[in-house]
């Protein structure tokens, strides 16, 4: 009897101690649950914060385009430094970029005024092989647009005008050009600095889309 008293005795201990762990156990998975639960809340936030910055970065571009493959000629030197010094600015200054720019277009027909640009600049290769690449900023949207309606008339120059997109919309616009390519999608172009594509099927199932992150593109792979 002594010795089941004891057994009795040890086995409730041990269930007491059981009982602890398990309150213990139950307590730290309560308390991973609200951590995940919270992590999550903190992920979407993330992410709504970074495209918030995306799409603010997006709209600082919205009246920019890029000029590739156009070669222009650096100013000379001392004429910069004329120009600079120089109080007299009845002269144009026939060497500047935005001047080379502007006769480029005038040679293919295309009308672009140097009152409607705010900046021109080119931009910084990473290697030799990149082609030569500039923004122009425009002053109101109106005349970016204008710009880009008349595109087809650069066909031949290997001159090319497209939105000056984020680096985020960049690539899934090339993702989409992609996609174009091996024909899982008809069409794709950007509109207001948006991707949008055309879907394949018949006029009912080939839907226009407003591509706005790269998963969205996964599905047409």
């Amino acid at each position: 009897m002594e010795e089941l008293k004891e057994s009795i005795n040890m086995m409730s201990s041990d269930i007491t101690n059981l009982m602890k762990q398990n309150t213990t156990i139950t307590g730290l998975l309560t308390e991973i649950k609200l951590l995940k639960t919270k992590n999550m809340e903190q992920e979407k936030k993330i992410a709504f914060l970074e495209n918030r910055v995306s799409d603010l970065e997006q709209y600082s571009r919205m009246n920019d385009v890029v000029v590739s493959g156009l070669q222009t000629k650096p100013r000379p030197y001392a004429r910069a430094v004329s120009t600079e010094t120089s109080s007299e600015t009845t002269m144009p200054d026939q060497d500047s970029i935005e001047q080379q720019v502007i006769a480029f277009f005038d040679s293919k027909g295309i009308s672009v005024k140097s009152d409607n640009i705010e900046a021109c600049h080119p931009l910084p290769r990473r290697n030799k092989a990149d082609k030569p690449a500039l923004i122009i900023r425009f002053t109101n949207r109106k005349h970016k647009n204008a710009l880009l309606r008349q595109g087809r008339k650069l066909k031949g120059s290997d001159v090319y005008v497209n939105e000056h997109l984020t680096p985020k919309n960049g690539a899934i616009a090339k993702k989409a050009r992609f996609l174009k390519k091996h024909k899982k999608i008809q069409s794709t172009w950007t509109a207001n600095c948006k991707v949008c594509i055309k879907l394949n099927g018949s006029p009912e199932e080939a839907k226009v889309l407003v591509i706005k992150e790269m998963e969205e593109l996964d599905k047409y792979q």
